[in-house]
């Protein structure tokens, strides 16, 4: 889990755009981020498999 601290000071205005840190929305991690989705690669990939990202289903080949 990433510190509440970080978190918090990722969700303020940055003073220059460039400065912006993408985080996950759900667990705060800033790696792994993808953002069509807002969230990192685990998240993403425990509530896809869960179903509850619309338009998204576990591959099979």
């Amino acid at each position: 889990m990433a510190k509440t601290s970080m978190i918090v000071k990722a969700l303020r205005k940055p003073k220059y755009s460039t400065r912006k840190v993408n985080r996950c929305r759900v667990c705060g991690r800033p790696r792994g981020y993808m953002r069509k989705f807002q969230m990192c690669r685990i998240c993403f990939r425990k509530l896809a498999s869960e179903g509850l990202i619309p338009g998204v289903t576990k591959s099979s080949w």
